[in-house]
């Protein structure tokens, strides 16, 4: 028995090659990959019958059969493992429908090197531009919810201790500044990934007289790859998209480990519905963060899936191979779709979560957080170095400490026995300056210098984010409007062609 793909191969394909390669690839790939297979032939022919390369004739009855089996599906198509991959079995059935000479004849001037390549920029353009749409919706949410909270006044941590009063809107605020570069990021990746590798061939082009362009046009790419071997080895577009994923997957995940600790009872700052957290199978009180849990852990996934994708091309050669073209971009594949989820959760998570509004500016006038501003009062009204006055609201701060009051209730006397003890003068601070200089609503909207916390820029700052939302909403738009009218005429042009001649 011999090889159904090659009569170069003497043997058929061993059992375990089927089993342990082959049909894991097919139920992994053929479903998925089958609508980019059947643009991507169709596009084919199309050009073939444009430059003359295949007879009218031909012409119709490929275009017949390719519009058959898109029409009737991936599952129409028996999946048979001996004989190899998904381009291979949907030529079986083009040849079963339009008969082996003429089903053979798309082949012409292409191989399965380009067409895995252009699947693959196909099929990642699609994700990215599925991310993106996620991306775009959970930002717009946080920005809505920045605006509502940009006076929300709360604690600032920093190394996880109280730090610096800010409002929940301007934590919001920023969280979205760094998705409108997760966003940025992506839309590079897919500007690079705007090349069409159909008709590089193997590595080396044809010497037939194709047009590459016109298929790069059918298949909605801007131009054809500049060098053919480059076209085939390269999946650099893949680990771009990869790289924004892990890097935004991370991001996003510190953000959980955030509301993880500020929805605790400890802290007490946050709260969620009970439709997205889950329970305990023994202790019946518990409300369990499962979603952050879930986003929590998906940044260390992501670092596997990319480290293990770049680790499989890491000893491949720049030309086509198993390992650096396919299982190089498994992880890939699986990232996009986990990175749908870990979007879609995130803007879940935000839209629902409930700020404890009380209870944020009753710690934010209990803790420490204000200290920072009584010393720059010090350095304003008493004219004492900012050094100095760290140390003197250092000392006051750990008498208040050791006499057990909360930040609220130091007064000037205490500011001025830390001003004697370290500087050897009493500075006279009103009570009125102390209480104002410890007032965290106060703090903040004092904050008025570029990028600050202060209300009236969180807002400005949601309104300028929202003007780049916009751009990047319609950016992403006119692509996708673009992708969807060429691949339009490519169908309605395959149709054409299928119906043949006009009498």
């Amino acid at each position: 028995m011999e090889s159904k793909v090659s009569r170069r191969l003497t043997q058929a394909t061993a059992p375990e090659v089927c089993e342990h390669i082959y049909l894991p690839r097919l139920a992994r790939e053929f479903g998925s990959g089958f609508p980019y297979l059947s643009d991507i032939n169709q596009a084919h022919l199309l050009m073939l019958h444009g430059t003359g390369l295949v007879p009218a004739e031909v012409a119709t009855q490929l275009a017949q059969a390719l519009v058959r089996i898109e029409a009737e599906g991936p599952d129409a198509v028996p999946l048979d493992p001996a004989r190899e991959d998904a381009y291979f079995n949907y030529e079986a059935r083009l040849m079963a429908l339009a008969g082996a000479d003429v089903g053979g004849r798309l082949h012409v001037a292409r191989s399965r090197n380009d067409i895995l390549a252009t699947h693959d920029r196909l099929r990642a353009r699609d994700a990215a531009l599925a991310i993106l749409d996620e991306l775009l919706a959970t930002r717009t949410v946080l920005l809505d919810r920045a605006a509502e909270h940009a006076g929300t006044v709360m604690p600032g941590y920093t190394h996880l201790q109280s730090a610096q009063p800010i409002t929940y809107g301007y934590y919001l605020a920023g969280v979205a500044e760094s998705l409108g570069r997760d966003i940025a990021r992506l839309r590079q990746a897919l500007a690079r990934l705007d090349a069409c590798p159909l008709g590089a061939g193997a590595l080396a082009g044809t010497a037939f007289p194709i047009d590459r362009t016109a298929t790069a046009r059918w298949l909605g790419f801007s131009a054809p790859t500049t060098n053919s071997l480059d076209g085939v080895a390269s999946r650099d577009f893949a680990w771009e998209i990869l790289a924004a994923i892990t890097i935004g997957t991370v991001t996003w995940g510190r953000v959980a480990q955030d509301l993880y600790v500020w929805a605790t009872p400890e802290f007490g700052l946050i709260d969620f519905p009970d439709s997205v957290a889950g329970t305990s199978s023994i202790m019946p009180q518990k409300k369990n963060p499962v979603v952050l849990e879930y986003l929590k852990g998906k940044g260390g996934h992501m670092i596997g899936l990319l480290t293990a994708s770049l680790a499989a091309l890491k000893g491949s050669h720049f030309t086509h191979s198993g390992d650096g073209n396919r299982e190089s971009m498994r992880g890939f594949w699986e990232a996009a779709d986990e990175c749908k989820r870990c979007v879609a959760l995130l803007r879940l998570v935000l839209s629902h979560a409930t700020p404890q509004a009380s209870h944020m500016l009753a710690r934010a006038r209990r803790d420490f957080s204000m200290a920072t501003d009584l010393a720059d009062t010090l350095v304003r009204s008493a004219g004492m170095s900012f050094r100095e006055a760290h140390h003197v609201v250092g000392a006051v701060v750990r008498d208040a400490l050791d006499r057990h009051l909360p930040a609220s209730e130091i007064d000037s006397a205490m500011v001025d026995a830390a001003a004697l003890r370290h500087t050897g003068r009493a500075v006279h601070l009103s009570a009125e300056a102390v209480a104002r200089s410890l007032d965290p609503e106060s703090g903040v909207a004092a904050r008025t210098a570029a990028g600050g916390p202060s209300p009236a820029l969180v807002q400005a700052q949601v309104l300028a984010q929202r003007a780049d939302l916009s751009a990047a909403r319609s950016d992403v738009s006119a692509m996708r409007e673009r992708m969807q009218t060429e691949r339009a005429a490519l169908k309605r042009a395959v149709e054409t062609l299928a119906r043949g001649p006009s009498i």
